[in-house]
This record gives C-alpha cells, sequence and structure tokens, in this order.
C-alpha cells in the first residue's frame, strides 16, 4: 500500500505535468529563432491562434483541452445468479390457493392495473363453447372471449393432427431464411378467397401487429404520412396501431405517435348526425371529405376502418357509408385499410365484413382471431395486387421473428377448409334472426338496455340508468351496480366480455340455437338483478351523496 501511494498520482499532479512539458515546448521553439521562423511561415492563420502547445507565442492560451476526470460509477453488486425452482414445477397438480398466491405474487395485467388478477375466475378446461373453473362450475362463453374463439373449444381432429404433423417434421423456420410449403399453400388459399385481386399476404402474430404493417405499407407504397381513423375503434396495442386507435387507450401511446388524424363515426357519443340514416350518412360523409381537403388529399396515404367497429360497441354503419368511404378514397387517391381483426371469417354472416357492402374491396385488409379460431397466434394482411407488385421491387419494411411460423401457418390452413367444408357462414346467417328476436327482447323488457345492434353472431347492448344516460362512460371507474351486474353474470355462468356500458354478445360461431337461448335466458337474470338495483339506488333521493359516495367507495 505504500508503493501505491508513492507512485499513483493525483490529478493535481498530473496536470502540473502537462503544463511543465508544455513549457519546455514553448521554450524549445522560442529558443530556436530560426525554427521558429519557420514554424510561423508554415501555421495556418487559425493554427497560429489554436494548437496542442497553445497559441503563437503564447502556450497557455489555446494550448490543448484540459477535459474534467470524472470518479467512475460504483461496479454493480447484485446476485445475477440463475435461481433454483421449486419442487411445486414438477408436480403435476397445484391446490387452488397457491395458484392464487402465485398469480398474485408475479401475475401482470394488461389494460387494467395488476391487482384485478385477484378476482379472475381460474379455469380448467373447455369443450364445446362451455369453461370450466377450479370447482367444476360451468360458464357459457358469451363472448367467444376477446370475440375471437369462433370454434368454440373442441379442437376439431383436422387441426389437431396438420398441427402435430407440422410440429413433427419443421416447428419452425424463419421466413426470411426458407419458405415453409404451408405458407404457400394458405396464401393461394386465401387469395382464391378473398373478393377482387387481393392477391398478397403477409403473416403476422396478432391482430395489432397486422395493422402495425397495414400502416406501414400504406406510407411506403403512397410515399405519404396521414392515416385518417375513426374516434370510436380499436385497432392494437402497438405503438402505431394504438396511434390510430380512437378510444380512450390511445391514452397510453398517444404522444409518442404522429400522423395520425381522427374522424367522427356516424354514431358520435354526444350529438347527432340527423334523425334518419340517410342523413347520417350524407352529412358524416361531407364531413370527411371537408376533413380531406383540409389536411391535403396529397399527404393523405390511406383511411382505416373497422368494417363493423368491434369493441366500441357492434357500430353497425348505415347504408351507404362504407361505400361512400370507398368513393372518397377513387376520389383522391388514398388507399382503403379495412380492419377484420374481430370481424372477419364468418362473425358477421359473410366471410369478411366488408362483403356486406356492395362494391366494396379495401387496398389493405387485416385480419386476425378468426383466422385460427384463436388455437395458436396468427394474423394476416391482405393487399392489392398494385400493392403486391409494388413491393416485389421493394422492401416491406415490416418483419418479426414469428412471422409466418409455420406451425400457426398449418392450423390457419386447415381452420379455414373446416370451416368453408362444414359451412360455417351459413350456420351463422341461420342464427342471425335468434339474435336478432333475443336482442329486440331485452330492450323492451329491461329498463336498462337502452338499445342493441346485431350482424350475423356479432351483438351488443347498450346499458342505461334510470336518468337515460349511459350507466357508464366508458373507460371510468365503475359504479355499484356495475360491479352487482358483473358479478351476477358470473353467478348466472355467463362468461362476458362486458365493457360498460357496452355489453356484448358474441358467442362462438358453432353454438347451438338451444345453446344460444340459453345465454340470453342467463342474461335476462342478470339484467332483471340490474333493473331492481338501479331503480332501488335512484329511488334514495333523501341523501343525494349517496351516489357519489358509493361510487367512490367502489371504484
Amino acid at each position: 500500500s505504500s508503493h501505491s501511494a508513492t507512485t499513483l498520482k493525483s490529478p493535481a499532479v498530473c496536470v502540473r505535468a502537462m503544463f511543465a512539458s508544455r513549457f519546455r515546448q514553448a521554450a524549445k521553439v522560442l529558443g530556436d529563432a530560426e525554427g521558429s521562423r519557420a514554424s510561423r511561415r508554415a501555421m495556418s492563420s487559425w493554427g497560429r491562434l489554436s494548437s496542442t502547445s497553445g497559441a503563437d507565442g503564447f502556450p497557455w492560451v489555446n494550448a490543448r483541452y484540459i477535459p474534467e476526470r470524472y470518479d467512475p460509477p460504483a461496479l454493480p453488486a447484485k446476485d445475477n445468479t440463475l435461481g433454483v425452482p421449486s419442487e411445486c414445477h414438477w408436480q403435476e397438480d397445484w391446490s387452488t390457493a397457491d395458484i392464487q398466491t402465485a398469480a398474485e405474487d408475479h401475475v401482470m395485467m394488461s389494460w387494467s392495473n395488476s391487482k384485478a388478477v385477484k378476482d379472475l375466475p381460474v379455469f380448467e378446461r373447455s369443450e364445446g363453447v362451455y369453461l370450466y373453473d377450479q370447482n367444476g362450475k360451468r360458464f357459457l362463453d358469451w363472448t367467444s372471449q376477446a370475440v375471437c374463439v369462433n370454434l368454440g373449444y373442441t379442437v376439431p381432429e383436422s387441426i389437431k393432427d396438420a398441427v402435430n404433423a407440422q410440429l413433427e417434421t419443421m416447428p419452425y423456420l424463419y421466413g426470411g431464411l426458407g419458405l415453409a410449403p404451408v405458407r404457400a399453400k394458405l396464401a393461394k388459399l386465401m387469395a382464391e378467397i378473398c373478393p377482387g385481386d387481393l392477391n398478397g399476404f403477409l403473416f403476422p402474430s396478432g391482430g395489432g401487429e397486422a395493422n402495425e404493417a397495414a400502416i406501414r405499407m400504406a406510407r411506403l407504397y403512397t410515399g405519404k404520412q396521414k392515416i385518417f381513423t375513426q374516434y370510436r375503434s380499436y385497432h392494437g396495442g402497438s405503438t402505431s396501431s394504438l396511434g390510430a386507435t380512437g378510444d380512450f387507450r390511445r391514452r397510453f401511446a398517444e404522444s409518442n405517435t404522429h400522423g395520425f388524424v381522427k374522424f367522427f363515426n356516424p354514431q358520435p357519443g354526444g350529438f347527432s348526425w340527423g334523425n334518419t340514416d340517410q342523413g347520417a350518412t350524407e352529412r358524416t360523409l361531407a364531413c370527411l371529405e371537408d376533413q380531406i381537403l383540409a389536411e391535403g388529399p396529397d399527404s393523405i396515404a390511406a383511411i382505416m376502418v373497422e368494417s363493423i367497429v368491434g369493441a366500441g360497441g357492434v357500430l353497425v354503419p348505415p347504408d351507404g357509408y362504407i361505400e361512400g368511404i370507398r368513393a372518397l378514397c377513387d376520389k383522391y387517391g388514398i388507399l382503403m385499410i379495412c380492419d377484420e381483426v374481430m370481424v372477419g371469417f364468418g362473425r358477421t354472416g359473410q366471410f369478411f365484413g366488408f362483403q356486406h357492402f356492395e362494391g366494396v374491396i379495401p387496398d389493405i385488409v387485416t385480419s386476425a382471431k378468426g383466422l385460427t379460431g384463436s388455437f395458436l397466434p396468427l394474423s394476416m394482411v391482405g393487399v392489392r395486387q398494385k400493392i403486391k407488385d409494388y413491393f416485389w421491387e421493394n422492401p416491406v419494411g415490416w418483419g418479426a421473428t414469428y412471422h409466418a411460423h409455420p406451425v400457426a401457418l398449418a392450423c390457419a390452413y386447415e381452420t379455414v377448409k373446416y370451416m368453408l367444408k362444414e359451412q360455417i357462414v351459413e350456420k351463422v346467417q341461420k342464427l342471425e334472426p335468434v339474435m336478432m328476436q333475443e336482442l329486440q327482447t331485452l330492450v323492451l323488457k329491461h329498463d336498462s338496455v337502452r338499445q342493441a345492434r346485431n350482424v350475423g353472431l356479432f351483438g351488443c347492448l347498450d346499458l342505461q340508468n334510470p336518468e337515460g344516460k349511459f350507466i357508464q362512460r366508458l373507460g371510468a371507474p365503475l359504479p355499484p351496480e356495475v360491479q352487482l351486474l358483473r358479478q351476477a353474470l358470473r353467478d348466472q355462468g355467463l362468461l362476458a366480455l362486458f365493457r360498460p356500458p357496452l355489453l356484448h354478445c358474441c358467442p362462438p360461431l358453432v353454438i347451438q340455437e338451444e345453446q344460444l337461448r340459453e345465454g340470453f335466458s342467463m342474461l335476462t337474470k342478470a339484467l332483471e338483478l340490474l333493473d331492481r338495483e338501479q331503480q332501488r339506488l335512484y329511488s334514495l333521493d333523501a341523501d343525494p351523496s349517496f351516489r357519489v359516495q358509493t361510487s367512490t367507495a367502489t371504484a
């Protein structure tokens, strides 16, 4: 240690040594007059002002800059060795308490706060259109979970065989290094069944990823930046797809996105476009055209819409509206993107939602969910021939490790063939009148139901309070009666995507009529409880602060 103390120099010592060295250099230059004159002649004018040894004749001015010396940071001292897993991971059965503890200690939620995991039911198995919790209680899946389990929970043998065969032969292939035969097969099948010249296909892993790719392709193809999207819309959870989204979830990422211009749906929240569908169509399209002209058509890459808005409440567009958007895109040289992540593959009684609208073929269509029945994650982006031709010579500029995953492709290929063979779309069409009848009955029977919308097996109720206002604003804290309804649905054995004030009714496409009516019977019992509770709460006018206090406590 004494040796170290004598050999290590302090910063002050080092600086003094540097100055001493410069002084010797300057003295040498000044001492050699002839050499000094030669050096001055060789220097540039700036070099006489600034050089390593200082300005000409002034070695202490404009010499080489002396930086500050920072103390080194403390090196990390955390233990990063691999942990030792507990023995429970090699045990076949976990107790309900063990599952709950593991969830509360380690599981994180996505759109909600993570403490909500405490209230999630634990499901252990599923079959047909039903799920069963750890106590054996049966739940009818009333919304195909996130409107995605289109074929229910009993996987057809042809799909299982295809998945297992792909796992045996080639479980993975990176799409940029090789071509899995099933990728070409699925692309060809999609090109053959898709309307018009939708001939080129990407296969990302999820709907948001598909919309992300579609947005990027539209911008690259057109050389323009702006994307028009609706306020009442949802396009995915990645940065660009969430920026395209119009509902409250866009706030999670909106500050990091640019180039998205929002416009109002034909179903606005606080005003009306008129008393008739025809008037609403004319006004909304006129307003949209005004926005296009105000923003500049030469700056707009695409108008992106859900063919039928899904998460925003199954917003059935008025007659002529989607056709009008297609016409405006054609008029101003703008691409039309149809987001069919939720409605594609039979949900609405057509294979694709845009087929309901005469003459409409989007330039880009995205879909997911029903593509594999959600047995495995996969989505698609379909483009018309002109766009496919462009990207034949130019890079798409999008990619992912799991793009065109061969096992997911095998699942999708057999799922689409199964839907065609079993005529799933035709079965949905036959059940549509049952949905219409049952939904209308709910509107007429329950004071808490304002209105209903439905196409195929794609339905939704708007719930209201006795004052005629929405039972809750979308994304706002839950009032007590909403909490009660959630519990009532669970008690009835009905699993539903309930995002107040919207209550979706979107069962698996393989549901039977008696099962569908059974679900509506469960739903009406839960709504009866809501009706009674609302009447009770709104009759307590002796204490006007009651509802505010209760809502705050519940939230």
